[in-house]
């Protein structure tokens, strides 16, 4: 069936079609208001070393030239932050945060990236929660951010490191105020307003299916029953004449 026959169809059928459409749009609606909210909060860190490097010098008469955090990144810094983010995203660390397990909260502790390839290539450290509600979401992140600085030092107290030789953890991304993520939300309208479009298209066919059945059910009157009525019909009309 073409395109102009397919137009046809529906606009015979409209008192079929319509109504169809709109209880699919009002369904759709539905879908939207009632789908559950999620906000998003993130945060970032980066790992800089201290001012006079990450090393004791041998002789305190000649202490480590100080260098700016900044410009002192190098593999070790990556390396330390791919086994912190190795160690946030245990299920340990989620439940100390707050992350109910099973729930509808996801927590995404990353190097910034979505490929694990490129994890220990970064010192960076990013922090992004998806909740139901604006509140769980921060304070997530809040939390998480903390946990990171609080590991950071304790992984350098277990190795016995030089306290002047400590990494430090700066939030370069304070947590964010959650904004609402309406692409779930969007997606299931956009998808049940597909469906009423097809629904639609179903409902017109069907009934023009119905309607063909029917006509097809009706018992043709035969040629010469239709001229013995009509001849009936004549002489009775003369008579009465």
């Amino acid at each position: 069936m073409d395109f102009w026959a397919t137009v046809t169809v529906l606009f015979r059928r409209w008192y079929v079609t319509v109504p169809a459409f709109l209880l699919t749009i009002a369904a759709a609606l539905g879908v939207y208001a009632v789908a559950p909210k999620t906000f998003i909060s993130d945060s970032a860190i980066v790992l800089t070393l201290p001012v006079t490097g990450g090393s004791v010098p041998s002789d305190p008469r000649f202490p480590n030239p100080r260098t700016n955090p900044l410009v002192s990144f190098d593999q070790g810094l990556s390396m330390t932050s791919s086994i912190l983010i190795q160690a946030l995203n245990a299920p340990e660390a989620a439940a100390e945060v707050g992350v109910p397990p099973g729930g509808d909260v996801t927590l995404k502790v990353t190097a910034g990236g979505t490929n694990p390839e490129l994890m220990a290539a970064t010192p960076f450290i990013v922090i992004v929660c998806e909740a139901p509600s604006a509140e769980q979401a921060y304070g997530i992140v809040s939390r998480m951010t903390e946990l990171a600085k609080k590991q950071l030092r304790a992984r350098q107290q277990q190795v016995k490191a030089p306290p002047t030789t400590y990494v430090s953890a700066t939030v370069v991304v304070p947590p964010t105020q959650p904004d609402e993520k309406k692409g779930s939300r969007m997606r299931s309208a956009v998808v049940t307003g597909a469906l009423a479009f097809f629904m639609s298209l179903f409902a017109g066919f069907a009934a023009e299916s119905f309607a063909r059945r029917r006509r097809a059910r009706r018992p043709a009157v035969p040629a010469h029953h239709e001229t013995a009525a009509s001849n009936g019909t004549r002489s009775l009309v003369g008579r009465e004449g």
